[in-house]
C-alpha cells in the first residue's frame, strides 16, 4: 500500500465509521418504513465484509451489485470498501447478456442483487459467490449470511487510489467499457457535493437517480458520506417524490430533465397538495434545461436553488451554474471545484471566448482509465492529464462553459448514455437487415429519443413490429429505438462513413414505440 502523507487515505468507508462513532443514533437511511441508524450502518457493513472474506474473497476482488435504490445499497458501498472489494454496479434495467458481459468483463467474484432480479444474472452468476436480498432461488440469503457473520470492522487497508468501483458505461470512445474509479476521486466528489448542494449533517436527500449509475450513486451516497440522511425513493414515480418530500421533509433532491417534464405534467394541483416548503434545493444533470422548463421548475419550486451541473462518469463533475446565475440559460457554470478546462480546435489550439471547441478537463475526479483497455484511455487523455469529454463548448468572457454539440454520436437519453454502435449491432443481428445506422434525435421528455434507420436486405419486406420485438429481447429500455425508418441506402461521404448528421436532419419516424 502506498504511503500517503499527512494522514490516513480518502475512502468511501470513512464517513460510516466516523459518524457511527459521533452520532451513532442519527438517522443515516430511510427506506419506506425502515430507518437504519449510523450505528446500525457501521455494524451491518461491517457485517457484510466478513461475510465476504469468510466465503474467500481477497481484497481487490472484484463485486457485482444488482440493486435498485434501496436502505441496503449505502451498506454494500461501505462493507465492500470495509473488505477491500471493488464495487462492479450492474443495472437493474439491464439484458442478461449484458450483465452477462458486465460480470465476464469485470472478472466479478460474487455478485449481491435483489432476488426478484436473479433472471438477470441467473446464467452468469453460476460460479461466482451470491448473497441475495428476499428471494433466495439464486443463493443463500444476504440477511442470513449477515446475521452470522463478526460485527468487528476488519479495516482491510484500502489504497485511496485503488479503486472503489468499475462503472460500465458507453464512455467518450462509443462502446461500453468499464470505468475505474479510485476511492479518492469518488469520496472527493462526495464531499464537495454535500458542500455544494447541502446533502450533510442535518440535511435529508432524497435519492431519485438509480444508485447504479455514477451520478446516482455519488449524490445517493454522499449524505452518508457526510452525517447527513439520505431517502430511498424506489423507482421513479413524480407523485411518489412529491409525497417522500413531504412526509421525510427531504431539502435536497438530484433529478434530471426528464423528471422536470413529468412534474409539470401533474399540473399545478398536484405541486400545492403537498407541503413541499422543506425543499431547498434542486440540482439538474444530463442536459441543459429547456428555457421553459427551466423556468416552470423556478416558479413551481420557489423556495428551491436551481443548481445546472455538467460531468461525465469518466471525468466526474466538471461544471455548476448555481442558482446566481439561473438567468444564464442554457449555460452549466463555469469549471467546479479543484477542475481546469481546456477548450482546443482540431489542431489542439486554444480558441478565443465565443469560438466553439472540443472540451478538456483535469481534476482530482477523473477516472484512473479504462479496465483492461490502455488504448482507449490513451485516446481520450492528453499527456498531461486532461480527459476529453467528446463535447464541443464554447466559454464566454465570464468563463462560462455551454455544450452546443457532440463530437461522438453518443446519444443521452433521460440521462443514460447509449452508445449507437451497440443499438446497431443488434439490429444488424437480425434476419433480413442490411444496413443499420443509430442516431439521437431531440425529445422533449427525454432530452433525445434513439432513433434506427434500416436498409432492409434485397428481397426482404420490412417488419417493424418483429424488428422491434428482436430489440426488447436484447436491449435495456434506454437502448430501444423509439423511432423506425426503414430506407433504401444510408447517406455516405466520399470515404465511405454514414453521414448521421443527414439522418438527423432526415429524422421521420414511421413506426414509434413507447418508453
Amino acid at each position: 500500500m502506498a504511503i500517503v502523507p499527512g494522514g490516513a487515505p480518502l475512502t468511501m468507508a470513512g464517513g460510516v465509521r466516523e459518524f457511527a462513532a459521533a452520532t451513532p443514533d442519527a438517522v443515516a437511511v430511510v427506506d419506506g418504513d425502515r430507518r437504519l441508524t449510523y450505528r446500525g450502518l457501521h455494524d451491518r457493513s461491517s457485517r457484510l465484509a466478513n461475510a465476504l472474506l469468510e466465503r474467500g474473497l481477497r481484497p481487490g476482488d472484484r463485486v457485482a451489485v444488482l440493486l435498485g435504490n434501496r436502505m441496503e445499497y449505502p451498506e454494500v458501498i461501505a462493507g465492500l470498501t470495509k473488505a477491500g472489494l471493488t464495487l462492479v454496479p450492474v443495472g437493474t434495467r439491464s439484458s442478461p447478456a449484458e450483465a452477462a458481459h458486465v460480470l465476464d468483463h469485470s472478472g466479478s467474484r460474487a455478485v449481491v442483487l435483489d432476488g426478484a432480479l436473479s433472471g438477470v444474472v441467473a446464467d452468469a452468476a453460476a460460479g461466482r459467490v451470491v448473497l441475495s436480498l428476499g428471494r433466495t432461488d439464486l443463493g443463500p440469503s444476504y440477511d442470513a449470511a449477515l446475521a452470522s457473520a463478526p460485527s468487528r470492522d476488519p479495516r482491510v487497508p484500502v489504497d485511496e487510489l485503488a479503486p472503489f468501483a468499475v462503472y460500465y458505461t458507453a464512455g467518450t470512445t462509443g462502446t461500453p467499457k468499464g470505468v475505474l474509479s479510485s476511492h479518492r476521486a469518488r469520496a472527493l466528489l462526495c464531499y464537495l457535493s454535500a458542500l455544494e448542494w447541502g446533502l450533510g449533517v442535518g440535511r435529508t436527500s432524497v435519492a431519485v437517480a438509480p444508485m447504479h449509475h455514477g451520478a446516482g450513486m455519488v449524490f445517493g451516497y454522499a449524505p452518508v458520506l457526510t452525517g447527513g440522511t439520505v431517502t430511498m425513493l424506489r423507482s421513479w414515480n413524480p407523485e411518489r417524490l412529491l409525497r417522500l418530500v413531504e412526509r421525510d421533509r427531504a431539502h435536497a433532491a438530484f433529478l434530471v430533465p426528464t423528471h422536470a417534464h413529468a412534474l409539470r405534467a401533474l399540473g399545478e394541483a398536484a405541486l400545492r397538495d403537498h407541503d413541499l416548503s422543506s425543499l431547498d434545493t434542486l440540482y439538474f444533470n444530463a442536459a441543459a434545461l429547456p428555457s421553459a422548463l427551466k423556468t416552470w421548475v423556478m416558479e413551481a419550486f420557489p423556495r428551491a436553488g436551481v443548481h445546472e451541473l455538467y460531468g461525465s462518469t469518466e471525468a466526474g463533475i466538471v461544471a455548476n451554474c448555481r442558482p446566481a446565475d439561473a438567468h444564464r440559460v442554457g449555460s452549466v457554470g463555469p469549471p467546479w471545484y479543484l477542475t481546469d478546462v481546456r477548450i482546443v480546435d482540431d489542431d489542439g489550439a486554444p480558441v478565443a471566448p465565443g469560438e466553439p471547441g472540443e472540451l478538456f478537463s483535469r481534476s482530482p475526479f477523473l477516472m484512473s482509465g479504462y479496465l483492461d483497455d490502455p488504448a482507449a484511455t490513451r485516446a481520450c487523455v492528453t499527456d498531461d492529464g486532461y480527459l476529453t469529454s467528446g463535447d464541443i463548448v464554447t466559454r464566454d468572457a465570464d468563463g462560462f462553459l455551454r455544450v452546443v454539440d457532440r463530437r461522438t454520436d453518443m446519444i443521452i437519453t433521460g440521462g443514460v448514455n447509449v452508445a449507437p454502435r451497440e443499438v446497431e449491432e443488434v439490429l444488424h443481428a437480425f434476419p433480413g437487415v442490411a444496413e443499420a445506422a443509430v442516431v439521437g434525435l431531440p425529445d422533449e421528455r427525454w432530452g433525445e429519443r434513439v432513433a434506427a434507420f434500416v436498409v432492409p436486405a434485397p428481397g426482404h419486406a420490412p417488419d417493424a413490429a418483429a424488428l422491434d420485438a428482436h430489440c426488447r429481447a436484447r436491449l435495456s429500455g434506454p437502448k430501444l429505438p423509439r423511432a423506425l425508418t426503414f430506407v433504401d441506402s444510408l447517406p455516405r461521404n466520399a470515404s465511405g462513413k454514414i453521414l448521421k448528421r443527414e439522418l438527423r436532419e432526415k429524422g421521420r419516424p414511421c413506426a414509434p414505440t413507447s418508453k
